[in-house]
């Protein structure tokens, strides 16, 4: 059993850390200065302005087929790649990408929506959460009624990432109220902004924040549908199920930079006469950290490897995700323990940090629907204990 990289592996992981090292890093000095300011991070301008340079490294869509000019990257890969993202709290990504589920566009919408998308010419959001419906996705209420050529879109979303700067949404609407959505009465729509509805800002504990997307009586031509009528939940949940583990990636790469900064700061901080790095209870917390960031690693890997040799990644999706977002948490946590008090001011970006993580253990699926998957798969025969090996 090999558990090395490949050298095609290992040369495109080192090369996008050498990105992230000489051209996001030298940005985190001015992004905190700014936060403490009150004012915000990097523009929109900055971080495209990164993606384009990026994009002369050769990183652009690693996602994307190669027919839209993308990279087309195993998962294995693309989860090195958001690893080393990830070491940086600059809020970059490589450009290129879309929406997983709209390259099920038609000739007319690729060329409306996802070509302008994937050059960043366009913004899109993905709006599925409602007041009303959270984790229970299936219990939507947003709804779109059918009049002669166009539908009219009634509801609320909320929580929606992206929502504040789209300039159109993916929506998904129940459009026959007695099959339910999760039994084909739920279909996606492309709605450009200057069909009518508007964002609300929501603010929270991390930095940004999400929107409320709120539509009263928005008519939407039939063409934007995206995908088949009644497609829209099954689309709905392949969206959802990409981030299950592109998530903890990143979450790998912010634990690995702050354990790092960890054992630095325990190497060179003095308490009575010693280096604290010599006390028990923070050894202890050095060794806990390395050990849950590494079961994680190898949790998440096996759930992208799951990907590329065409299994069902749902199980191992969602105990990547579970594990991973849980392992960032108290990684953050005792490093921030380990600083002192110089860990919970905004001088360094652990209690930054501290408040970003937090979200993992809730979007694209919390820990309690994670607990709810993996055993639901198990009681009922879904899947066997020990996975592929089992």
């Amino acid at each position: 059993m090999d558990f090395g990289l490949s050298d095609e592996e290992r040369a495109i992981r080192d090369t996008a850390r050498d990105f992230i090292t000489r051209e996001v890093m030298p940005l985190e000095q001015e992004l905190l200065r700014r936060e403490r300011a009150h004012q915000p991070g990097l523009e929109p301008s900055e971080l495209r302005e990164l993606q384009l340079k990026a994009r002369k490294f050769g990183f652009w869509g690693l996602a994307t087929p190669q027919e839209y000019g993308g990279m087309d990257l195993p998962a294995v890969v693309q989860s090195l790649i958001w690893t080393e993202i990830g070491r940086s709290f600059v809020p970059f990504r490589f450009g290129g990408e879309a929406d997983n589920i709209l390259f099920h566009a038609t000739d007319e919408q690729r060329k409306e929506f996802l070509l302008p998308t994937i050059e960043g010419e366009r913004n899109s959001c993905f709006a599925i959460t409602e007041p009303g419906a959270g984790s229970d996705a299936a219990n939507i209420r947003f709804s779109a009624r059918r009049d002669g050529d166009d539908w009219i879109l009634n509801g609320e979303k909320t929580f929606i990432t992206g929502g504040n700067e789209a300039d159109f949404a993916i929506v998904i609407a129940v459009t026959d109220p007695e099959r339910g959505a999760r039994d084909g009465g739920a279909t996606a729509f492309l709605v450009d902004r200057a069909m009518g509805w508007r964002s609300e800002f929501i603010p929270t504990m991390g930095e940004g924040g999400p929107a409320s997307l709120i539509f009263d009586d928005v008519r939407v031509p039939h063409r934007n549908i995206l995908g088949e009528v009644g497609q829209g939940f099954a689309l709905a949940m392949q969206w959802i199920g990409k981030g299950r583990y592109t998530i903890p990636s990143h979450a790998v790469g912010i634990a690995e930079r702050a354990l790092r900064m960890a054992i630095d700061h325990a190497n060179t901080r003095e308490t009575f006469g010693s280096k604290i790095g010599t006390n028990q209870a923070i050894q202890w917390m050095i060794a806990d950290s390395e050990t849950e960031l590494e079961a994680a690693r190898w949790l998440i890997l096996r759930a992208a490897w799951t990907v590329d040799a065409g299994l069902d990644p749902r199980h191992a999706s969602s105990m990547a995700k579970l594990y991973g977002a849980g392992m960032v948490n108290r990684v953050v946590d005792r490093v921030m323990q380990i600083h002192g008090g110089m860990g919970y001011t905004r001088e360094l970006p652990i209690e930054r940090w501290y408040r970003q993580v937090r979200l993992y253990r809730i979007f694209e699926g919390t820990d309690e629907m994670q607990r709810l998957i993996i055993s639901r798969d198990l009681l009922r025969g879904y899947t066997k204990l020990g996975g592929h090996l089992g």
